[in-house]
């Protein structure tokens, strides 16, 4: 049973005996003592995709959606869809974009580490590694000097993601990327 804190973009809880997916997590910090930060959470139903917005404080128990998880690979997207693929059994598994919402930032081709949730064998939904090599498409250029200051600057990923960098980083470079929270991490 994970707490509310432990909670990723991705993941299936049952509420009130319905599954739902973690769509979107919004981290309130309250600012008198005492008071317990909250978490605000949209979720998605896994089948009906209706929106159901809860929140909960950071130890609140959450009671695991009963799915099941694979290991599979991103293959390729056509059109609206995108592939995945078991590398045990080279089962493939499609799912649209409106399953994948806020997490299609973060495929490349050949991405390993994703776990599908599957509910009757049908593929509901992802849950990404927590980081994610991805290359800088255009950034402005590196300043000489930078490596000494806080700054960042906006970069252009391959995968139209934009983020945030610090000022010595190029084009053309690999970075790792929080998948949680779309933030810089390092070099990869």
């Amino acid at each position: 049973m994970p707490k509310a804190s432990d909670l990723k973009q991705g993941t299936a809880i049952e509420i009130n005996g319905e599954p739902y997916a973690v769509k979107k997590i919004e981290v309130r910090n309250p600012t008198s003592r005492g008071a317990s930060t909250l978490y605000k959470i949209r979720f998605a139903h896994m089948k009906t995709k209706q929106k159901l917005d809860e929140s909960y404080k950071g130890d609140d128990f959450l009671k695991e959606a009963d799915c099941s998880k694979l290991m599979v690979q991103y293959s390729y997207q056509e059109s609206d869809s995108y592939t995945f693929m078991n590398l045990e059994t080279y089962e493939q598994y499609t799912l649209n974009s409106e399953d994948i919402e806020g997490q299609i930032e973060y495929l490349t081709e050949g991405l390993e580490g994703i776990s599908i949730l599957l509910l009757d064998d049908a593929p509901l939904g992802i849950e990404l590694p927590s980081a994610v090599n991805l290359e800088i498409i255009e950034t402005p250029p590196a300043m000489k000097g930078a490596s000494a200051t806080n700054r960042t600057k906006p970069a252009q990923l391959t995968t139209g993601l934009e983020v945030q960098v610090p000022e010595y980083i190029e084009t053309g470079e690999i970075i790792k990327v929080n998948t949680d929270t779309g933030k810089y991490i390092s070099r990869a």
